[in-house]
């Protein structure tokens, strides 16, 4: 039995949400485990954000919940204790469904940790059906490795993703286009894939979508995009809005295509190794976006990503955070949170 037999669904990230999921951070789990306490204060910036617009589930390891007490002393956010190896909860955590008449489930792909990078990972691999649990919810089981930052929906019937990701060897090695397309279209209930090519240069996810695009309203795309020919993300940018002008979605709507200006290249002090910031890591809560901005030279960009976030969300108050906080981790703020849409539970 498939969600699609059952009439379930992904919504779109703009509905309603009944909370946000939000793991915490695992110290032995990290790149630069000397920025453990600056990567927390982060978290905590982005937990306490959210917590203005909506409930929060901060996910914790058993080890780390006394320390969180202060966190859980605001009413809008609880604990929530499950083991895991790491913190990047878009990715490993469940992706939720919805039904037409208000249901919920959820979906648990198989997690490998972006193609076998970073071991162990066998406790982030058994989270989201422990999410599921605690929030009494059906639990779909797909046969496919996943992960959430790797696709964006439009809850009418298109996916949007990338090739670099999906059809990389460290995931599905066993499976054709056709093949995952179709795993897609039966836990996810979509119509269509649309499918980029490649994610941004130096993002080490290999290729996650919502770094590059994403859908803004049915028909709505918001494409980051780089103008200047030296930077390796001109040819990926300009690549994607011309594979993305000549695509429909799956109501067989041409896109509505609005760029957005990337933020000033940079990277890692005394190294080689480019941050992927992105200005589409943001994340819809009720009422308002959580927007990371870099501060510094991209301070410009960033003015400009809330201005032009703010034309396209009038009705949404634009929440800055400090984007810097977390991203040599490898991520940002719509990379570490999970939406759980409102419905009948």
């Amino acid at each position: 039995m498939y969600p699609t037999n059952l009439n379930y669904k992904m919504p779109a990230e703009w509905v309603k949400h009944s909370r946000t999921f939000i793991s915490w951070p695992v110290q032995s789990s990290m790149c630069y485990p000397e920025d453990y306490g600056t990567v927390c204060l982060g978290y905590t910036e982005i937990i306490l954000a959210i917590a203005e617009f909506e409930p929060v589930t901060v996910v914790v390891n058993p080890a780390d919940s006394e320390k969180l007490t202060h966190l859980f002393q605001n009413d809008q956010i609880e604990g929530l204790v499950i083991d895991h190896n790491d913190a990047w909860l878009r990715d490993n955590g469940p992706t939720f469904l919805i039904n037409d008449i208000g249901g919920l489930a959820g979906v648990n792909w198989q997690f490998n940790a972006w193609g076998g990078k970073y071991a162990p990972w066998d406790l982030d691999d058994q989270v989201a059906p422990q999410i599921l649990k605690a929030v009494q919810l059906k639990c779909f089981n797909a046969p496919l490795v996943m992960e959430g930052g790797s696709f964006h929906v439009d809850g009418e019937g298109t996916l949007l993703t990338t090739e670099q990701c999906l059809l990389n060897s460290n995931r599905n090695p066993e499976r054709t286009r056709e093949q995952i397309e179709a795993e897609l279209e039966r836990f996810l209930n979509v119509q269509k894939v649309v499918w980029l090519k490649k994610g941004l240069d130096g993002d080490e996810t290999d290729g996650h979508i919502d770094n590059i695009a994403c859908f803004v309203a049915p028909g709505k795309i918001l494409i980051q995009v780089c103008d200047d020919p030296e930077d390796n993300n001109y040819e990926i940018t300009q690549e994607n809005l011309k594979l993305l002008g000549a695509a429909t979605d799956a109501l067989g709507r041409r896109f509505e295509l609005v760029p957005l200006q990337q933020p000033p290249k940079l990277f890692a002090p005394g190294t080689d190794m480019r941050y992927t910031l992105s200005y589409l890591n943001f994340y819809f809560v009720n009422g308002g976006l959580i927007l990371p901005v870099f501060g510094g030279e991209a301070t410009e960009t960033d003015r400009l990503a809330a201005q032009v976030l703010g034309k396209l969300f009038p009705e949404r108050r634009i929440r800055t955070v400090n984007g810097m906080a977390i991203i040599r981790e490898g991520g940002n703020v719509h990379c570490i949170t999970q939406q759980m849409p409102e419905g009948v539970v």
